[in-house]
């Protein structure tokens, strides 16, 4: 079997040749250990920097080619394509953010942006335009422009999936997804949910509408499928319970993936931290062909998740991202014999990190992963 047609059969729950491995991402540190030079694909704050100073070019090129480097690699029965692999910012006469100190930014609207070293990420701490903004559910009901990828995005983009189209599964981008919208960010978010829910609906029933139509733009028409990529749940539960979920978000998600599937015939991969057992049914309801990033630090086990779902949806993990980072090789293979043992028997599985193979990944302990995988994965 090919990559395209191994995945395709665990997904519509048939028996593989063996069991697929698969990653949403594979971070820039053991990117530059594999490839032997440094590297933009996947840094997202060295990125982000760089875009700053106005050296996009150059992250473009590193993108697009590591990017088919890496996979040719990489056992990888899945091209993905998530942030820092692909989507460049668009041209914009704004002035970068001016640097504070060695961690720190603020823009000219007073947003205040801060590295984080230990996942190489700069995010927003302080938004205060984002705060004073009032919202109403009169100013959803006008609809911008549907987005399009940047010219530049799209080439690269297309060059990746070119290079695998025929071989490898390819899971692209759409239009988006509607997932939980928070207004304002999390925390506001949640409280926007409680005291101003017609803005929330409102907003939602926009969100729809421009994702349903930019998916004419963003899905490729050499991919297999898209992934939807945000986090319902802290480790203890999802952000919302099920009934507010229910209520204000299931018929949503239910539209969008009723556009990607019956206009565009892709299947819809669904990747989400956190302990979401209580909307895992939803995710079946709406019609996702699998649940990626398991995380068993938040109660998601694996084993269990195939007795109770393992027949409805493809289970996508098995092995924990803390022992990639922090465990040790024999803790790693650990995982893999386990979820080898349990989510491999009756199909429906791809063995994969809990989350991606992230920053501070240790590389014999990604090394260990492979191996055992290799070692087990024939039916």
């Amino acid at each position: 079997m090919t990559s395209k047609e191994r995945v395709t059969a665990a997904l519509e729950g048939r028996i593989p040749d063996r069991v697929p491995y698969a990653e949403f991402a594979v971070d820039f540190d053991t990117v530059e250990r594999l490839l032997g030079h440094e590297t933009f694909l996947r840094a997202k704050a060295k990125s982000q920097i760089a875009f700053w100073e106005g050296r996009h070019d150059e992250v473009a090129q590193s993108w697009l080619e590591d990017h088919i480097a890496v996979q040719k690699r990489l056992p990888l029965d899945i091209v993905t394509f998530p942030m820092a692999t692909w989507e460049m910012p668009p041209p914009t006469e704004e002035r970068p953010p001016r640097r504070i100190d060695p961690t720190t930014w603020e823009d000219a609207e007073g947003r205040v942006y801060k590295l984080s070293e230990a996942t190489q990420d700069i995010t927003c701490v302080h938004d205060p335009v984002r705060d004073a903004r009032v919202f109403t559910a009169a100013e959803f009901e006008t609809d911008p422009e549907p987005a399009r990828p940047d010219e530049r995005s799209w080439r690269i983009l297309d060059a990746v999936i070119r290079e695998f189209k025929r071989e490898k599964f390819i899971c692209g981008p759409s239009g988006g997804s509607v997932g939980i919208v928070l207004l304002g960010g999390m925390e506001r978010g949640l409280l926007e949910l409680a005291a101003n829910p017609e803005a929330v609906r409102a907003a939602t029933r926009a969100m729809v509408r421009r994702q349903n139509a930019a998916d004419e733009a963003f899905i490729h028409p050499d991919s297999d499928a898209v992934m939807w990529a945000e986090d319902l749940g802290y480790k203890t539960g999802p952000l919302i319970g099920p009934a507010m979920f229910r209520d204000f978000f299931l018929e949503a998600n239910k539209e969008r993936v009723r556009n990607v599937k019956g206009k565009f015939g892709r299947k819809i991969l669904k990747h989400c931290c956190g302990n979401i057992a209580m909307l895992l049914d939803f995710f079946i309801d709406i019609g996702f062909d699998a649940y990626q990033s398991i995380q068993p630090t938040a109660g998601m086990d694996i084993c269990r998740l195939k007795k109770s779902h393992g027949d409805r949806i493809a289970l996508w993990g098995g092995v924990a991202v803390e022992n990639l980072v922090g465990g040790t090789p024999g803790d790693v293979r650990a995982d893999v014999r386990r979820a080898m043992a349990c989510a491999k028997p009756g199909g429906r599985f791809i063995l994969g990190s809990s989350h991606s193979v992230a920053v501070g990944t240790k590389y014999d302990n990604f090394m260990a992963l492979l191996d055992e995988h290799s070692k087990l994965c024939q039916y």
